[in-house]
C-alpha cells in the first residue's frame, strides 16, 4: 500500500462530556487560556525589567514560561472551536501534523527543560559557594540550548513516522488535539512500530527525566536538612516546593498516558488537560505566589505603573 494519505480532513471529537456543558466549557476553557497567557506574559515581562531577577534561576524561569504559553495556545483554542460549533472539530491533514510537532515539541523540550531546572537547584543548595562559576551565563545558555534541539529532534521522529502512515478509513481522532496514541488508531497499517517509538521515545524518556529530578530532590532535601538555620531551611524548601508542584502536574498524567499498556480515550483525554491546560496556568500562580522576590518586583512594576498614570 502507498505511504500517501487518502484522508485530508480528521474530525476531533473533543473532551467527553455532555452536550449541554459545551457553552460552560467553553467559558471555563476560555477563562483558563486568557489568564494563562497573560500570567506567563507577566512573568516574561516582571523578569526582563528587574535586574535582580536576571539569574540562572529566573532565565530557566522566562523558558518555561514562555514554553507554557505556546503549549496551551497550541492545544487550546482547537479545544474551544470543537466546543463552539460541530464546524470547528475539522482539521486538515497537514495542520494536524503541524499541531502533532509543535506539541511534541513544546512538551518534550518543556520535559527536559524541567530536569535542567532540577540540576540548578541541585547546585544552588548543594554548592552555594561555587554557584555562581558552575552556572555562568554560557553555561545557562548552552543548556537552554540543548533542551531545545533535544525537543525539536525528539518530536521530528514521532511526527515523520506518524506522517508517513497510510489513513484511508475512519478519520475521527478521539482527542481534543492531534497527539500520536489516537491518530495511529486510524491508520491502515501495522503500527506497532510508532508504538514501540511511542513507548521509548515518549514514556521511557519522560520517566528517565522524572527519575532524575527525583534522585536530584532527594540529594537537595538531604542538602536542606543540613542548613543549620530555620529560616534557610524554610526559603530553601519554599523554593523547590513550587518546583515539585509543577513536576507532578507535568509528568505524572505524561506517564500515566503514554506507558499504560491500552488506551481508553475518555481518561487519555482527561489526562491530557493537567499538562495541556492546568500546568501552563499553574506555573505563573505556583512560581509568584510562592517567591517572595517575584512578588517585591511584581509590587514594584506595579508601583512603577501607578507613578506614570500619576504623571
Amino acid at each position: 500500500m502507498s505511504n500517501v494519505s487518502l484522508v485530508t480532513t480528521f474530525i476531533l471529537t473533543g473532551l467527553p462530556h455532555a452536550p449541554a456543558l459545551d457553552t460552560p466549557l467553553f467559558g471555563v476553557f476560555l477563562v483558563i487560556y486568557v489568564l494563562t497567557v497573560l500570567g506567563n506574559l507577566l512573568i516574561l515581562l516582571v523578569i526582563r525589567l528587574d535586574s535582580r531577577l536576571h539569574t540562572p534561576m529566573y532565565y530557566f524561569l522566562t523558558n518555561l514560561s514562555f514554553i507554557d504559553m505556546w503549549l496551551s495556545t497550541v492545544t487550546v483554542p482547537k479545544m474551544l472551536m470543537t466546543l463552539a460549533s460541530p464546524g470547528g472539530r475539522a482539521i486538515s491533514f497537514h495542520s494536524c501534523m503541524a499541531q502533532l510537532y509543535c506539541f511534541h515539541f513544546l512538551g518534550s523540550t518543556e520535559c527536559f527543560l524541567y530536569m535542567v531546572m532540577s540540576y540548578d537547584r541541585y547546585l544552588a543548595i548543594t554548592y552555594p559557594l561555587r554557584y555562581a562559576s558552575m552556572m555562568s551565563g554560557r553555561t545557562c545558555a548552552l543548556l537552554a540550548t540543548s533542551t531545545w534541539l533535544s525537543g525539536s529532534l525528539h518530536s521530528a521522529v514521532q511526527t515523520i513516522l506518524t506522517s508517513r502512515l497510510p489513513f484511508c478509513g475512519p478519520n475521527q481522532i478521539q482527542h481534543y488535539f492531534c497527539d500520536a496514541p489516537p491518530i495511529l488508531k486510524l491508520a491502515c497499517a501495522d503500527t506497532s512500530a510508532n508504538e514501540t517509538v511511542i513507548f521509548v521515545n515518549i514514556g521511557v524518556v519522560a520517566s528517565g527525566c522524572f527519575l532524575l529530578i527525583v534522585l536530584s530532590y532527594v540529594s537537595i532535601v538531604c542538602s536542606i536538612l543540613r542548613i543549620r538555620t530555620s529560616e534557610g531551611r524554610h526559603g530553601a524548601f519554599q523554593t523547590c516546593a513550587a518546583h515539585c508542584i509543577g513536576v507532578l502536574c507535568f509528568f505524572v498524567p505524561c506517564i500515566f498516558i503514554y506507558l499504560r499498556p491500552g488506551s481508553r480515550d475518555a481518561v487519555d483525554g482527561t489526562g491530557a488537560v493537567f499538562y495541556t491546560v492546568l500546568t501552563p496556568l499553574l506555573n505563573p500562580v505556583v512560581y509568584t505566589l510562592r517567591n517572595k522576590e517575584v512578588k517585591r518586583a511584581l509590587l514594584k512594576l506595579r508601583s512603577a505603573l501607578v507613578l506614570t498614570q500619576g504623571k
